[in-house]
């Protein structure tokens, strides 16, 4: 993979995006008993243990199994998910392919074409979802990985890159690995896995040709590889947070560990090597609002691109180090720029027309073609390879639309709504034209992270709402990235009492301001993982705000959560919740289930059994303790779904069951 994407770190959750990014779960094992305290809004009777699919009875799965789909929303939504975008891709180091993933056969492979629109080849196949990681400097090999059934435990393999079998490299159960980079002669292919204790990732790499397997540096933590060198030399990160790290640099010859930046600190740092030894390019926050990138040297920093006012989310170097390519995220509308090193110069670049997102992906290994995608809220995205020599500018990938007029698709448009403390929070609205006119219930798709963003991009699950005379909103509560460190940091332990009310407030505003005659409308509330638990928050904590909601794969307790997920994620997720030995009340007052009392409008919650992230147990507890309540809650376990729903059958599922709810309810 080319860069780290900063504002990847906890990526936005769709149900049928252009980006369901994966945060690995190590998975097996969940952390030290908690003992729930008695204080807090209301006592909890409610408990459970463990996560995945061996933490739930088969006689719970069949209980829960979803329920068998059909009519007019199933249809709809299997025809809508035929609108089909095909991922980033990855050139090949001689520009002549590109390697990207696509569901067109209704689970995520790999595939390939030899030429700019040409014929699709697919490489990769079964009933488990293959994902690209890397193509080899000499384009020998490409990379994928792959688990099970969503569970996470993902494996590394390598696969001829005209296609063929496929070579397992590493594979364990109960164990995560993430492929890092190939050596620059391709002998070698590095990764990184917890091998050797859950909570904790160490670096290995695999001998292509004789494939054996050594370690290259054990360590404690949860570590990644940022950039490495040819002597060997890794630059490392380690991660304290979703958020903060701190970066290191490994030397093999002596196996010396040196701290470089943000050891002793709480800060944001991405790196890679530069052109002159000694000297890393940082992209930082540390003395802005805003990501910003720096030369670092013996400690000292120098400022390359100043203080633009937009967050610079990620960038990219190339293999020989001339050219840095920067991602910039203004309020949530994506583009990018490229740059000369030395002297630091902007390039220019064909005009791009006719996008509101540019997305950069990856580079060729040479660094000469970069692969583009141009996404609309208002149609599927579609992936270009720009030359950056020549700077030709050639569609590779197209999007399909078979047999659907989209006319009446509408592009989001960025609007606001005031918290109660007067801050404004942008939201994304996708408003049909026919609600230009006449009352139209709403829904609010809360995203998940929590640090992740909302972005105007075109997803099955926006489009069948518009269809069916929904207004569509995606807010960007505090908490949210892209707008800032003092945003994204707003809502950190503590400070979550503080904020967690946007979530009211949207519902507030969207009453008093969105009323047609005296009338207001009515609300509906949704959202995936951290936005599950926003949809949670809005039914109990705040019940009566919204009139009907829908939780998938959500938090019920912070407390049970941050019990029950894998060890290294309790520890990074404490950083952002709070620590349960010594916040355990504000966890408490967070935690939707000691509201469940309070819920009075109906509530469908949605999980995967092998979810690794967010246990199934979270969904089980919300569900039994509203139904004891009183409440109407209905709930459906995907038995071969983790967190988030990924193939074609089950998401035209999901998407039916949703809409059929909201009709019900909102109509």
């Amino acid at each position: 993979m080319d860069s780290y994407q900063i504002d990847n770190i906890a990526q936005n959750w769709r149900f049928v995006g252009i980006s369901f990014v994966l945060i690995l779960g190590v998975l097996g094992c969940s952390g030290p008993k908690i003992q729930s305290p008695s204080h807090g809004p209301e006592e909890r009777a409610l408990d459970y243990s463990g996560f995945g699919r061996e933490s739930v009875t088969e006689e719970i799965l069949e209980r829960y199994a979803p329920p068998t789909a059909g009519g007019e929303s199933f249809s709809l939504a299997q025809s809508l998910l035929d609108l089909r975008s095909p991922g980033f891709g990855i050139p090949s180091p001689d520009g002549q392919r590109l390697y990207f993933t696509w569901t067109v056969t209704g689970n995520r492979q790999v595939w390939r074409v030899d030429q700019p629109m040409g014929f699709p080849v697919q490489m990769t196949g079964g009933e488990d979802a293959s994902f690209l990681q890397d193509v080899s400097p000499d384009g020998r090999w490409i990379v994928i990985s792959r688990d099970r059934q969503g569970d996470e435990q993902f494996g590394i393999y390598l696969q001829s890159a005209d296609g063929g079998p496929v070579r397992e490299v590493f594979r364990r159960e109960r164990v995560v690995a993430s492929h890092e980079f190939f050596s620059d002669d391709s002998k070698y292919l590095y990764f990184r896995a917890n091998a050797h204790r859950p909570d904790s990732f160490s670096i290995f790499r695999y001998n292509i040709e004789n494939r054996l397997t050594e370690e290259v540096v054990r360590l404690t933590g949860f570590w990644s590889v940022l950039d490495h060198k040819a002597d060997g030399r890794l630059l490392l990160r380690e991660a304290k947070g979703n958020i903060n790290n701190a970066v290191y640099e490994f030397d093999p010859e002596t196996n010396d560990l040196t701290a470089l930046l943000g050891k002793d600190e709480e800060e944001s740092y991405f790196a890679k090597y530069s052109e002159a030894e000694g000297e890393l390019l940082v992209l930082t926050n540390r003395f802005s609002d805003f990501h910003q990138l720096y030369r670092w040297k013996a400690g000292d920093f120098e400022s390359i691109t100043g203080e633009r006012g937009v967050e610079i989310s990620s960038f990219s170097i190339t293999r020989d180090r001339s050219r840095v390519i920067l991602s910039l995220n203004d309020r949530g509308y994506h583009r990018f720029e490229v740059y000369q090193l030395r002297p630091w110069t902007l390039m220019p670049l064909p005009e791009i027309e006719n996008a509101e997102q540019i997305f950069r992906g990856s580079l060729s290994a040479g660094g000469r073609w970069l692969s583009l995608m141009l996404a609309n809220s208002n149609r599927p995205s579609e992936v270009f390879v720009l030359d950056l020599e020549d700077l030709s500018f050639n569609k590779w990938l197209p999007s399909s639309s078979p047999e659907v007029d989209l006319s009446f698709a509408v592009q989001a448009s960025l609007e606001s709504y005031p918290a109660r403390d007067g801050t404004p929070i942008p939201m994304f609205v996708w408003r049909p034209k026919i609600c230009e006119v006449q009352l139209c219930p709403v829904i609010v798709d809360f995203h998940g992270g929590p640090e992740a963003q909302s972005i105007p991009s075109f997803s099955a699950t926006a489009l069948i709402l518009q269809k069916r005379g929904f207004v569509f909103v995606q807010p960007n509560v505090r908490g949210s990235s892209g707008y800032g460190r003092a945003w994204i940091d707003a809502d950190n332990q503590e400070r979550r009492l503080n904020v967690i009310t946007d979530i009211e407030d949207a519902a507030i505003f969207i009453r008093e301001s969105w009323a047609k005659d005296g009338v207001s409308p009515k609300i509906g509330v949704m959202g995936g993982s951290y936005g599950g638990y926003s949809s949670l928050v809005a039914m109990s904590k705040f019940a009566g705000s919204y009139d009907a909601g829908v939780s998938i794969v959500g938090i019920t307790s912070l407390l049970t959560f941050l019990q029950n997920t894998a060890p290294y994620r309790r520890a990074l997720r404490i950083s952002e919740y709070g620590d349960p030995e010594t916040q355990a009340e504000i966890l408490e007052q967070l935690s939707p289930i000691n509201y469940r009392h309070q819920v009075k409008d109906p509530l469908l919650i949605i999980h995967g059994a092998t979810d690794p992230r967010v246990p199934v147990g979270e969904a089980l507890l919300m569900h039994d303790g509203v139904q004891e309540a009183g409440a109407e809650s209905s709930l459906i376990i995907f038995a071969d779904e983790g967190h988030g729903v990924r193939k074609r059958e089950n998401q035209a599922r999901m998407i039916s069951y949703l809409v059929d709810f909201f009709e019900t309810h909102l109509k």
